[in-house]
């Protein structure tokens, strides 16, 4: 999930989803120890090598490297500490300097496809049959628009509804059934504050998160942030007018917001778990945060889909993808298939994996079974929940209303250029409007246009 940036909302998301994966990894062998081809030891060259400033994330994926020679014998892996960086992606790669295989973020594929930078992947997913194994909605990230693929989504979250369980009850709300709408969110907080005294529902604004949360929003309400290429702000427009519209008749008309505006992430989190506020925006791995880390009653979590206005426009992803060289051969490409599914897809596709993994989890003391944005399709997903079952450790049952719409619903990466500058300009948008009864909402709208255009512009 997301944390106070350094470089790039993407570029935390990738990282953390990455180190989730590394923790998951399973030593179970793969399904073939054949050479690709049969054309003799291929070498590869496989990025996200943890620094030895981080020891133990570097030992688990050493041994990761280590297991899979071993069930792979004709492919020799040489792991570098490599990862993406937007600051100098294109310098390495105009330089050959980038290896075989790397994770980048939901935000890079589209970009790489048009300026072949990653080589086209179909042909070796159909062959190895991890193509139909696939989430086809996840699938599309990574697809140009014939329908061939260019890298294989590993890790993806959605943005839902985050609610307090136990304050729906206390305001006579169904706590089984979340708001599906954004009116229906104002009138659900409304209803928390008068029966509870408490935040009916709270935004995140500071730290880049208030733009990260109005970017979400925005797509809800039919959108969107930068037109196809990143060359220019869309925000300037009725459907963000609108959903800014909202939140200031929520602050100001209906006194549902409480009196607190300054919100990042971990400080709403442990406003949440406190029993504080009653919605807010997140993923559904916000739920170790607040139950783990903050001590939310697991019984109060609940998760909702995005709430939707005016339409099914659906809502703000994010997650990682592994790509290829483009310059692969097609032995070379088969044998990134194989590293890509034994590192960060086994335990979706192979039973010994995914106990395993779940087996590690428990005895860790970390949430097992954690619904979210699943990267197979959903007959594979249902298989591995089954392998899973017996070690599952969160209450399903309160995520039922967010799986239930999640696994259909559209799914919108982030602003392609400079999202994190572009959060930037909008974090004193929102804090202005939830911060000032009189705030001029189209002329913030338009200033901040300017701001980031100038940006994209560079």
């Amino acid at each position: 999930m997301y944390r106070p940036p350094i470089r790039s909302t993407a570029a935390l998301t990738t990282s953390l989803v990455l180190l989730a994966g590394l923790v998951a990894c399973s030593s179970a062998p793969s399904s073939s120890s054949a050479a690709p081809g049969g054309s003799g030891q291929v070498t590869l060259t496989v990025g996200d090598r943890p620094s030895s400033s981080d020891p133990a994330n570097r030992a688990t994926f050493d041994k990761k490297v280590a297991d899979f020679e071993k069930a792979n014998p004709d492919i020799k892996l040489n792991p570098v500490e490599t990862i993406w960086d937007a600051t100098t992606f294109q310098a390495q790669a105009a330089g050959g300097q980038l290896p075989d295989v790397l994770n980048v973020p939901f935000t890079e594929p589209q970009g790489l496809i048009a300026r072949k930078q990653v080589a086209d992947l179909t042909k070796v997913l159909k062959d190895d049959g991890l193509l139909d194994e696939l989430n086809p909605n996840v699938l599309k990230i990574a697809q140009d628009q014939s329908g061939n693929v260019y890298a294989v989504p590993t890790a993806a979250y959605s943005v839902g509804l985050i609610y307090n369980r136990d304050l729906f009850k206390k305001a006579g709300l169904d706590p089984d059934k979340p708001p599906a709408t954004w009116d229906e969110v104002r009138a659900a907080a409304k209803t928390i504050t008068q029966k509870t005294g408490q935040s009916g529902y709270a935004q995140m604004t500071t730290n880049n998160t208030g733009g990260w949360m109005f970017t979400t929003q925005s797509y809800a309400f039919g959108g969107s942030i930068e037109n196809e290429d990143g060359s220019k702000a869309t925000f300037d427009d009725a459907p963000s007018k609108a959903a800014l519209q909202l939140l200031h008749d929520m602050k100001w008309t209906d006194k549902s917001m409480g009196q607190a505006v300054l919100y990042d992430i971990d400080g709403i989190s442990k406003a949440f778990a406190a029993g504080k506020i009653g919605m807010y925006m997140s993923a559904p791995d916000a739920y170790r945060t607040l139950v783990n880390t903050n001590g939310l009653k697991s019984s109060a979590f609940g998760i909702g889909p995005m709430p939707q206005q005016g339409g099914d426009h659906g809502t703000l992803s994010g997650g990682s993808v592994q790509i290829v060289s483009p310059n692969a051969t097609d032995a070379e490409k088969a044998a990134a298939i194989k590293w890509i599914k034994f590192c960060y897809l086994n335990k979706y596709v192979n039973q010994d994996a995914a106990v395993t993994s779940a087996k590690n989890g428990v005895a860790a003391k970390l949430p097992v079974g954690t619904p979210g944005l699943p990267v197979v399709n959903a007959d594979q997903w249902s298989t591995y929940q089954g392998w899973i079952k017996p070690y599952v450790n969160v209450p399903l049952e309160n995520f039922a209303p967010y799986t239930k719409v999640a696994a259909d619903q559209k799914i919108i990466p982030e602003p392609p250029v400079k999202a994190q500058e572009v959060y930037a300009a909008l974090d004193p948008v929102v804090q202005a409007v939830l911060g000032n009864a009189k705030a001029d909402i189209p002329a913030l709208l338009t200033k901040a246009a300017g701001t980031v255009n100038a940006k994209l512009g560079r």
